[in-house]
Parts: C-alpha cells; sequence; structure tokens
C-alpha cells in the first residue's frame, strides 16, 4: 500500500503492523503525514512548528532498524504530533506563547525520551493556549486552530493543536496535557480519544508547568486501542519527577484489547447536567448510558454534592500555582527579553518583558493568583479552595466505594464558533464543568466519541472516570463503548468528519 491518502487513515496498530511486516516503510508513513500537513495545515493551523528533517531522520532509523532484523516496539514508526509544552532537544518549544518565541531547549522531556526510545516519529509541535491556559486555543500567541469539524469552530484546548492533527489525519497519534480537562475537551469536540492519566503516572518532567499539582500530560488518538499503545510508552516511574509514582503501569493495552463491562457497576452523578447542557450533549449521553446498561453495566446514581463548588476551587488553586511557576520567565534567564538597553534596570526589564511576553489570559490568572495568595487573603481563598479540594476527593472516594466507573458528558456542549467566548472568561471557563473534579483528586479519566449532537452535527464526548491507578478500566469500558459504536454504524465516528 503506496497510496498517501490510505496511509494516512490507517490506526497507529495497523501502520505500526504494516512497517514491523515490511508492507511499509516508516518512511514512505511519514511523508504521507508531512504531505497532509503541507495540504491542509495552512487551514487548521494545528502545528506551530514541523520537524521534517527530524521526523524523516527517525523513520530512516526504524527502517534501518528492521532492515538488521531488529525487534521492533509496538508503536514504531508511526507519527505523532507533540503539543508545545514539552520540551525537545534541538526544536523549538514556545508553549504558545511570545516569551518563550524561538527557545530552543538543551534537553528532552522524559516524555519526549520515551518516545523516541520507542521509535515513535515526531512530526512536529502542536499549537496550544498559551502556557496551557484556555478551553479554546484561542490564547495561543500565534493565532487560533480551527476545528476540522467546521473550521469556524474552536478544537477544545488548550490542546486543541493536538486534537486538530488527529482529527485532520495529520497524524495517528498526538500528546496532551490535562490541568483541567485540556486533554479531555479537545477530544471530545473533535470526535477523538484523549486520557488524562492517574496524576503522577506520566513524568512531568521538561514539561512546562501551568498549576504543578494539577497538570498531567497524556496519550491523544483516534481509537481507544491507539490510546492504550501510547500510554504505556510514556508511563512509568520517572526519578526526576518528584510527584512521580513509583509502582507498574496500569495494563491498559491488555484492558483495551478485552473491553467489556459486564458486571461492572457504573456510576452517573447527578451534578454533571442541568442548566447550561445542550439538548443534544445530554440526549447521545443518555443513550450511551441505555448502550452501557445493555451491554451488561448496571448503573448506579450517584449524589457529588462537592463537585458543584469544583469550577470555584480550580480557578483559585490553578492560577496561585501559576503566579509562582511562572515567576521565573523573568527576561533575565532564558526567553525574550526587552527593554535590556543599559538605561532599565533588572527589575524594569523584567516588568516590560512581562508586559511585552505574556498574553492577556496569561496575565488573568498570574494577577488572580498573585492575590490569593497574598497576605491576608491566602486563607480566605487558596486555603478555602484547598478544603474543597479535599471534599470533591472524599465525593470521589464514596462513589468508587459504590462503582468501578463514573460516566459524565465531557463537555456540556458542543465546539462552540472562534470568537464566541474569547470576551467572556467565565463562559470560557464552563467548557471545564465536568472535567475539573478529576483533576483536583489526582483521578484517571478518558474521553471518547458517544455520537454528533442532532442540533449541529458536531461531536458529543463521553467522559469515564476512574479511581487512580485504576487507568485500564478507562480502556475496558472505552474500548466495549467503541466498538459498540463501530459495530451499530459499521465504520469509526470520525470518518464523517468533512473532509479537508
Amino acid at each position: 500500500m503506496t497510496d498517501k491518502n490510505s496511509i494516512i487513515r490507517l490506526t497507529a496498530a495497523e501502520t505500526a503492523a504494516k512497517i514491523a511486516s515490511g508492507e511499509l516503510t516508516a518512511v514512505e508513513v511519514a511523508e504521507a503525514h508531512l504531505a497532509r500537513i503541507e495540504a491542509v495545515d495552512e487551514k487548521v493551523r494545528a502545528f506551530l512548528h514541523v520537524d521534517r528533517e527530524g521526523a524523516l531522520a527517525q523513520a530512516r532509523a526504524v527502517d534501518g532498524k528492521r532492515e538488521r532484523g531488529e525487534e521492533l516496539g509496538p508503536l514504531a514508526g508511526v507519527p505523532l504530533a507533540l503539543k508545545d509544552i514539552f520540551t525537545t532537544k534541538g526544536v523549538p518549544t514556545t508553549v504558545g506563547s511570545k516569551i518563550l518565541e524561538g527557545w530552543i531547549p538543551p534537553y528532552d522531556a522524559t516524555v519526549t525520551q520515551r518516545l523516541k526510545a520507542a521509535d515513535v516519529v515526531i512530526l512536529g509541535k502542536t499549537n496550544m493556549d498559551e502556557f496551557a491556559m484556555g478551553s479554546s486555543t484561542e490564547n495561543s500567541a500565534f493565532g487560533p486552530t480551527g476545528n476540522p469539524w467546521d473550521l469556524t469552530r474552536i478544537p477544545g484546548g488548550s490542546g486543541g493543536g493536538s486534537s486538530a492533527a488527529l482529527a485532520s489525519f495529520q497524524a495517528p497519534l498526538a500528546i496532551g496535557t490535562d490541568t483541567g480537562g485540556s486533554i479531555r475537551q479537545p477530544a471530545a469536540v473533535t470526535g477523538t480519544v484523549g486520557v488524562k492519566p492517574t496524576y503522577g503516572g506520566v513524568s512531568r518532567y521538561g514539561m512546562v508547568a501551568f498549576s504543578s499539582s494539577l497538570d498531567q500530560g497524556g496519550p491523544c488518538a483516534r481509537t481507544v486501542l491507539d490510546a492504550a499503545l501510547l500510554h504505556e510508552v510514556i508511563a512509568g516511574h520517572d526519578p526526576l519527577d518528584s510527584t512521580s509514582i513509583d509502582a507498574p503501569v496500569p495494563p491498559v493495552v491488555e484492558a483495551a484489547r478485552s473491553g467489556s463491562v459486564a458486571g461492572m457497576r457504573v456510576g452517573v452523578v447527578k451534578q454533571f447536567r442541568g442548566e447550561g447542557y445542550q439538548a443534544g450533549v445530554l440526549q447521545r449521553f443518555d443513550e450511551t448510558v441505555a448502550l452501557l446498561r445493555g451491554l451488561g453495566a448496571e448503573i448506579v446514581e450517584l449524589d457529588c454534592p462537592s463537585f458543584d463548588l469544583a469550577l470555584a476551587a480550580y480557578y483559585l488553586i490553578a492560577p496561585s500555582e501559576c503566579s509562582s511557576n511562572l515567576a521565573r520567565f523573568d527576561g533575565l534567564r532564558y526567553g525574550l527579553r526587552v527593554g535590556d538597553d543599559g538605561t532599565h534596570s533588572a527589575e524594569e526589564v523584567t516588568s516590560v518583558t512581562r508586559e511585552a511576553g505574556f498574553g492577556p489570559e496569561v496575565k488573568r490568572r498570574i494577577m488572580l493568583g498573585t492575590y490569593a495568595l497574598s497576605s491576608g487573603y491566602y486563607d480566605a481563598y487558596y486555603g478555602s479552595a484547598q478544603k474543597v479540594r479535599t471534599l470533591i476527593t472524599r465525593d470521589f472516594e464514596k462513589s468508587f466505594e459504590q462503582v468501578d466507573v463514573i460516566v459524565s458528558p465531557t463537555t456540556p456542549t458542543t465546539a462552540f464558533p472562534i470568537g464566541e467566548r474569547a470576551d467572556d472568561p467565565m463562559a470560557m471557563y464552563l467548557a471545564d464543568l465536568c472535567t475539573i473534579p478529576v483533576n483536583l483528586a489526582g483521578n484517571a479519566a478518558m474521553s471518547l466519541p458517544c455520537g454528533l449532537a442532532p442540533e449541529d452535527n458536531l461531536p458529543v464526548g463521553l467522559q469515564i472516570i476512574a479511581p487512580a491507578m485504576k487507568d485500564d478500566r478507562l480502556y475496558k469500558v472505552g474500548a466495549a463503548v467503541e466498538a459498540a459504536y463501530v459495530e451499530q454504524w459499521g465504520h469509526p465516528l470520525l470518518e464523517e468528519a468533512p473532509s479537508l
């Protein structure tokens, strides 16, 4: 098979199998995806940097291994789009911000290292909301990304570049990060699969920090199995990350290959519906709950009252941690430097550099966080938010005594038009209503497609939530739901996406 259009529509698992058997070369696969990027990314704007030479060099190395008879890993030669928040040696890493425009890291993040060690071919770095602060990828200093289902709509955020690269067939795999939903929400609105692993399950070393107690890297793909294969590559203990869990990676690939919900208890939280939820989103969610019941799951109603406070707690905790983490971008150590002409003090250089380098949303969150941490307000705001975080964690713990997993809509609405919420931060923040509680508690969660909303024909996401270090349950349930949908429709959801 050498037809480029056929190559780009293979799953990651199929691509790896064809490379291992010699039916395709890794170079052919890389060239097919690079050609697709060249053809469509001017419209989609998923990538901030395409590393053509680096990708082809990695692909040639994979082909050399196969020719020498060396054993290839389960994703060897498969192309991947990497969110521009992971340091990549010799390749620009901007975090979607002018303050790091043109910065070339001297080292690889642990996730980047593990991808290279697994012979995954990194095509380039994807667009994102600046410093991962946003739900739409409109906060990127380099312009917004379009949703391949409708280029006038958002592809989610902060990882909209990664989700759009998948949905437009520019890459079969991608990496995202999830602080309050930034893997799952983009997956939901683009009809793809995104997983937030258990906090500490994937190393944060070399991942530019936004909110350190919430940030988590994870896999993005077009199928549940592909996400599991990628999850297995990037997960595992890392001594360079003090929050990394020193425990075996849950058997996610095995779970994805043997998906079933028979005999499982599936929880539905009453707080995850109501005002603000689109009718078509709730319709598809209710149909999926019925499907789970039909597949042999027991549905259990849950009441988690503290979840109603999650959004408020998150938007105190995350900005507080961001105000601390982003203090390092001072114009003195690396990145952008403005005003260093001999007439300004170091303090003045820092001030004018941060004014020029940070966008409005980043400045808003730094100010919010600095205020919440300031003398006299710490206990009233940040301290209270941490107490709410404890209540949310307890609600999850009580729920998981009754159920194996929890399901909900991933987002209250489908993809909204670019610009619609740009001047209304509160409306924008509501996009993460269902995803934020998971980050506050540190649990694992997945979003996968569960149909199209009838009113706009756009993808709806199903969120599956599992207890910490039970990530395999996500894949077991996700694979069962995906298989049921594929059997019903005869093809994956994504094939209905409008052609570019």
